[in-house]
């Protein structure tokens, strides 16, 4: 869909919720009562809202399976709202040097990052919510570092689930400024046209392996030492990779992909009481910390 068009730019639109029907080319998995349009008072613009199920209700694009979107910039932007305590999901199909498709799941629901060769889960637990935010997602460096040896050449399939409001999805050159974790790297600004009104309350946010390595974990407002962050962070391919898992597969994009697919509401029970367990287990950690001797006199020397 871009492959013939110009990328030299600072950007590249893919979706605006603004004009008469910005989903016309677009695949929209859902009721118009779970997906629609409206006007967004506080950004003073059109958005698109998905709400639901992050695994039912969902937008995709390209709409035909075999076409293919060939954006070659390093950075995807979705300028979106994401509600408190309800689910997120981005997927997104890229092609390396080799034209080998991989695919990227990003979800609220993972609590670990783990991939096969062609397939990576990866959490979203340090998401910005209740504020407009520019999420920034390093393609890049996600390919490289999660699939050894590849190298990114385009972004060619993008799927965004429930639950946000929507305004724009585009592409950048240069990596925008992150406000969620100033830094003193070379940045560029977001695109004039792309651009919030400066009254709205709004945040960037850069999604690359080291942010996710750097955040720490939070539990029912408990922060974890990054040494706990690791056990949920898992930077291998142990569990995708056994030899139970390997040959599992399910459909995105309209073709199969190895390992298992997000996880399902008949699985939210389970979810539920694994995350009860962690928090069990994270609060006892926590305590052990504070009772020991190192603890101690590590707050002493602070």
């Amino acid at each position: 869909m871009f492959k013939n068009e110009y990328q030299g730019g600072a950007f590249v639109e893919i979706f605006t919720a603004q004009g008469k029907n910005p989903g016309a080319k677009w695949k929209i998995l859902g009721s118009p009562s779970v997906i629609w349009k409206e006007f967004d008072k506080e950004v003073k613009s059109f958005v698109f809202v998905l709400e639901g199920s992050s695994q039912t209700n969902k937008i995709q694009l390209p709409k035909e399976n075999k076409q293919i979107l060939g954006l070659i910039q390093r950075f995807l932007v979705l300028q979106i709202y994401i509600p408190l305590g309800q689910d997120f999901a981005t997927e997104l199909l890229i092609t390396d040097l080799r034209n080998i498709k991989r695919r990227l799941y990003l979800s609220t629901v993972h609590k670990e990052l783990s991939s096969t060769p062609l397939h990576a889960k990866i959490p979203l637990f340090m998401i910005k919510r209740k504020i407009w935010c520019n999420l920034c997602i390093d393609l890049v460096a996600f390919t490289s570092e999660i699939f050894k040896g590849a190298v990114f050449q385009s972004l060619d399939g993008i799927i965004v689930s429930a639950n946000c409001k929507l305004r724009k999805i585009f592409t950048l050159k240069c990596r925008p400024q992150d406000t969620a974790d100033k830094d003193d790297e070379p940045t560029d600004i977001i695109p004039r046209s792309c651009q919030l009104t400066t009254d709205v309350p709004q945040v960037t946010q850069l999604l690359n392996m080291t942010k996710l390595r750097q955040t720490e974990i939070k539990f029912e407002g408990h922060p974890l030492s990054s040494a706990e962050s690791d056990q949920f962070i898992n930077r291998g391919t142990g569990s995708m990779r056994s030899g139970k898992n390997q040959d599992v597969c399910h459909i995105a994009f309209g073709s199969k992909v190895l390992g298992p697919p997000p996880l399902s509401g008949r699985r939210n029970n389970m979810r539920i009481f694994s995350e009860a367990i962690l928090q069990e287990i994270t609060e006892m950690n926590i305590k052990q910390q504070l009772s020991s001797p190192v603890c101690s006199s590590r707050e002493q020397r602070h």
